[in-house]
């Protein structure tokens, strides 16, 4: 959405300028321009190649019309991204007023924080740091900023946690991205902490040296338009540094990469992904707590290798050094997981291990007076929806004197007053909910007609559908709806859970079987889903027992970058069919250990003479198809025996997964070898002993084939 707007701001406006009003500024090399001698009589500079910003003035004799024809084809706004920015006329950059009204004596800034994705982008590719390595960052922005920041007379605002203080711009130390400055007298400051003399603030400004770096400075507000590319300048500069830049990026072993590709555009999708709500809650949680040790980490091995002396072989050295290596392997695994949750698709392969409100809702376990309730849900019904429902359910389970029956309008409070053993019942209708339904008891709900006659949908944005942590939960006869949803349809989290009859319409991920946790999914239709249908983590247990998965991007995904601590997931698959993913039918995604994977391919096979590795290199994975049928078994995969409409359909499923494995291979940091992640196809899959049993499954017009194998 975000880059639609962008482009439309940028690029919209841009139709409808002559050639001869526009100020043409190129940071990169240089720029062409072609003039009409006959429509230009005013003063023309030099144009051609330059390293530096290349400017042209074009003045038309017929100037004030032009203009004027301009605004009648509409008027535009730019953010700031774009450097080609027509005749000054005025700033196109709103105004940031402070927030203490009148009492402050500070004037107002730019407002610049307000940019959309697609502006930073364009600004950090095409300006500030184009192709350039982790080593030469710093390098690529001083040159950006040389050639669009004022280099002096200009006022800003020095904004810190203690202070505002507004000062003037002398110089501008590029080198070190720093602002040499002087103080504005009278003093114009405002304090958060406590009161600064004017003394005290000239104290201060000498101990820096009067210099003060970029970043903390906020141009101030002027009408005039000579200070937007200054003030949006410092505003990529002071969000690089602040939610992109690491520590340790500089000292990365590999340094011949694409810092762009490689750090900046996942990690600045990321922030915009966690700004507008797209990441779950407790998956940001996890990433900004990893950024905190990772960094503390990262301070502690800078310290103790600074200590460290090269010639010295003393046992105080020895073990600093040993203690080194520590962090360096300690410092190593959170930046893999830190690269991981950066990469738009490997976050959910990643996954995350707990969701801080699950955590808070506990099993309230049997009630103390040993009732049971059966927990009827209808907003209302019928008297022959009554009886029947009297007849065929209520007095076998209320025959004793145990059990009483209560009523509610919606699933939610009635899931919300259970306690283990309790039943709910949900008669036909449509229920929407807003939050998420937990199951922390062992519980059963079932729906009381067709999945296709009771709906429970979710339209609210939340993190999940429904959790289940309870020992022994029971689901049946539903049909959940999900919408503008950012996590998974279902998570069983703990314990074990039974669904049979369900149907599951998907928005972005299906199922999810956690770690320890166990889930029997028989006669099940699940579909929609934008990842995988069925997410199983190393260490579950997962019957899958006659259910349709379709239409998502993968039917089935199998995890398994599990440490030496866990066990390998458990797997039964029966009478299953699978049919029409984007992906594959099955696929079992494990770290990429450096070596070869997957079968070779014979080159006289293949009418372009290309490898499979030369394939990987650019995203594609031959999908070799997968049969599990034998002369005993009736387990078939009918995806290469499809009629010519499904071949259609193959060809459309295997171009959205060369797209998906480019993006992977994109945005995936790699490691200290350069293996690239990338998916493959295999035969020796259903093999693998994570199966319990399979057999009876049929796989149809899955787009890379019915069984691969992802390493990344």
């Amino acid at each position: 959405m975000e880059k639609v707007a962008g482009e439309k701001q940028c690029a919209g406006p841009r139709g409808s300028l002559e050639l001869a009003d526009i100020v043409v500024v190129d940071l990169d090399s240089y720029v062409n321009v072609e003039l009409d001698q006959g429509n230009n009589d005013g003063l023309i500079s030099e144009m051609g190649k330059m390293s530096d910003i290349s400017q042209a003035l074009f003045q038309n004799e017929e100037e004030d019309e032009d203009e004027s024809e301009e605004d009648d084809d509409g008027d535009y706004d730019d953010s700031g991204t774009d450097h080609f920015g027509s005749e000054k006329s005025g700033t196109r950059l709103q105004r940031c007023e402070r927030r203490g009204g009148v009492t402050s004596g500070l004037p107002d800034t730019f407002q610049t924080s307000h940019l959309l994705f697609y502006e930073r982008f364009k600004a950090y590719q095409d300006y500030m740091l184009g192709d350039c390595k982790p080593s030469e960052v710093k390098a690529f922005t001083a040159d950006y900023l040389e050639k669009v920041v004022e280099p002096c007379d200009w006022l800003a605002l020095w904004s810190t946690d203690a202070f505002d203080v507004l000062l003037e711009v002398c110089n501008v130390d590029w080198k070190d991205l720093k602002a040499c400055v002087r103080l504005v007298l009278p003093l114009q400051c405002d304090t958060k902490v406590c009161e600064l003399t004017e003394e005290a603030m000239k104290s201060l400004l000498e101990a820096t040296q009067h210099k003060i770096p970029l970043q903390e400075l906020q141009v101030v507000y002027d009408q005039s338009g000579d200070f937007d590319q200054t003030a949006l300048a410092l505003e990529h500069l002071r969000f690089f540094y602040k939610h992109i830049w690491r520590q340790w990026d500089e000292e990365d072993e590999d340094d011949d990469f694409d810092y762009f590709v490689r750090c900046v555009e996942p990690r600045l999708r990321l922030y915009y992904d966690m700004l507008e709500d797209r990441v779950p809650a407790g998956l940001v949680a996890e990433y900004q707590s990893l950024l905190e040790n990772c960094s503390q980490c990262f301070q502690q091995f800078s310290v103790l290798r600074s200590g460290l002396s090269t010639d010295s072989d003393s046992e105080l050295d020895n073990v600093s050094m040993v203690e080194g290596l520590k962090l360096c392997d300690q410092l190593e695994k959170f930046k893999r997981k830190l690269h991981l949750i950066e990469n738009p698709l490997l976050r959910y392969v990643l996954g995350y291990r707990g969701n801080t409100r699950q955590q808070c809702v506990q099993s309230r376990g049997p009630r103390a007076s040993g009732m049971k309730v059966v927990h009827v849900v209808t907003a209302s019904c019928s008297t022959i929806q009554l009886q029947s429902l009297i007849t065929n359910r209520l007095l076998a389970l209320c025959s004793s004197e145990d059990t009483e029956i209560q009523f509610h309008r919606e699933p939610v409070s009635a899931v919300e007053t259970c306690h283990q053993g309790d039943v709910v019942i949900v008669l036909p209708g449509i229920y929407s909910v807003s939050s998420t339904i937990f199951l922390p008891d062992s519980i059963t709900i079932e729906g009381f007609g067709l999945p296709d006659e009771v709906v429970i949908e979710k339209k609210n944005k939340g993190d999940s559908f429904v959790e289940s942590t309870g020992a022994e939960v029971r689901l049946s006869n539903i049909k959940f709806i999900q919408h503008d949803a950012i996590e998974g349809i279902l998570c069983v989290r703990q314990g074990t859970l039974n669904m049979e009859n369900c149907v599951l319409q998907c928005e972005t991920t299906g199922v999810i079987v956690r770690t320890s946790a166990s889930l029997t999914m028989n006669m099940c239709d699940l579909y929609g889903s934008k990842g995988a249908g069925v997410e199983v983590y190393p260490g579950s247990v997962c019957s899958l027992l006659g259910n349709g998965i379709h239409h998502c991007k993968d039917g089935i995904l199998i995890k398994d970058f599990a440490d030496e601590f866990d066990v390998m997931p458990s797997i039964t698959m029966e009478n299953n069919v699978i049919h029409n993913n984007s992906g594959y039918g099955v696929i079992l995604v494990k770290p990429n250990n450096g070596e070869q994977h997957g079968p070779p391919v014979d080159r006289s096979e293949d009418p372009a003479g290309a490898t499979a590795e030369d394939k990987a290199q650019e995203g594609v994975a031959d999908p070799v198809l997968i049969s599990t049928t034998s002369t005993t078994d009736p387990s078939r995969s009918s995806s290469a025996d499809v009629p010519p409409e499904a071949a259609v359909n193959n060809s459309t499923g295997a171009d959205i997964a060369s797209t998906s494995s480019r993006k992977w291979q994109f945005g995936h940091q790699l490691s200290r070898n350069k293996e690239t992640s990338s998916s493959r196809p295999v035969q020796d899959l259903i093999d693998h002993q994570i199966f319990v049993s399979i057999q009876g499954n049929q796989f149809r017009r899955n787009g890379m084939g019915d069984f691969g194998t992802f390493f990344y």
